[in-house]
């Protein structure tokens, strides 16, 4: 079974490493190599490095479907799948043709639910319940293909992106060489997606991380969450920024201006929004690490009655 593996992010690694257990990787395609930190210095992708390691030849088209010599490379390999996970580029028909079983894609939602670049993100700042994998037999369209197999997980109150990141990730790899072997021996019947069911998980940026305290206490919450490890939603307190990387949702209702500090102690500080109280537990400053609350209060001052986001 000869397989050619595309992907970038440290997300389809544990998925690359899987399928070089079980089966030939004839090639890795992965990102062009990025400046990466204040010095600028081009840094690989996780993927490459996987595939370095494993003497796998790897490719790293700008662009691969304005690169006709390297989409030939890729015709001559005869590859029985193209599997992609999370590669960042899409593909053309050109490219569907390929492999004699056609390009299977890990997709980290419940499709057709959060098509786009940010599934996991947008599962949990739109308070869903439950998230997972979908393998789908890709074509032209953006997370459009037939669906294959899916795995779900159970999204707990307190869980971040990170987090439902680094479960996805881990359980990718089997989901994909159960959907091969399902392939092969004609055992998995593709399901057409309901487009009317879809919805897009457009790709994250700082503004959408400015948190409104006259939303209610639930939505700030799984914002919070939503955007842990990045970007980080926040607010200001007395103008300057205040990161926020750990929420919990009081069961008390308060009439005070959303945005308005109302108690402050060792167990977070408390603030009014429009419905009920967020207890904020973990903060950051400009120029300083991530605390909790408690650790801050030590050294520092947050005044109740100022008003957030101000």
């Amino acid at each position: 079974m000869k397989i050619v593996f595309m992907g970038t992010p440290d997300f389809s690694v544990p998925s690359l490493k899987r399928l070089i257990e079980e089966y030939e990787v004839k090639a890795v395609f992965t990102q062009p190599d990025r400046p990466k930190g204040r010095g600028k210095k081009l840094a690989i992708s996780p993927v490459k490095e996987v595939a370095v390691e494993y003497n796998i030849p790897v490719y790293q088209p700008v662009r691969l479907k304005n690169e006709p010599e390297t989409i030939e490379e890729l015709r001559q390999m005869e590859p029985d799948f193209i599997i992609v996970v999370a590669f960042g580029q899409i593909l053309s028909k050109e490219v569907l043709d390929i492999p004699k079983y056609g390009c299977i894609n890990l997709h980290a939602s419940l499709l057709p639910k959060y098509r786009g670049a940010a599934p996991i993100n947008w599962s949990i700042i739109k308070g869903e319940k439950k998230s997972g994998n979908t393998t789908m037999l890709m074509d032209v369209g953006l997370d459009t293909g037939d669906m294959l197999l899916k795995n779900e997980f159970e999204i707990t109150e307190e869980m971040t992106a990170g987090e439902l990141h680094d479960k996805l990730m881990i359980t990718g790899g089997e989901l994909l060489v159960k959907t091969i072997k399902g392939m092969v021996d004609g055992t998995i019947n593709p399901i057409k997606q309901n487009d009317e069911e879809s919805c897009y998980a457009s790709m994250l940026n700082k503004e959408i991380a400015v948190i409104d305290w006259r939303s209610s206490a639930k939505d700030i919450h799984n914002l919070v969450r939503g955007l842990n490890p990045w970007p980080i939603a926040y607010t200001y307190y007395n103008n300057e920024m205040m990161k926020l990387y750990k929420t919990k949702v009081i069961e008390k209702q308060c009439n005070k201006e959303p945005g308005t500090i109302l108690n402050v102690s060792k167990n977070g500080i408390e603030v009014a929004t429009e419905d009920k109280v967020l207890l904020i537990e973990k903060i950051q400053f400009p120029n300083g690490k991530p605390l909790r609350v408690e650790q801050y209060i030590n050294g520092n001052t947050i005044e109740e009655g100022t008003v957030l986001g101000r």
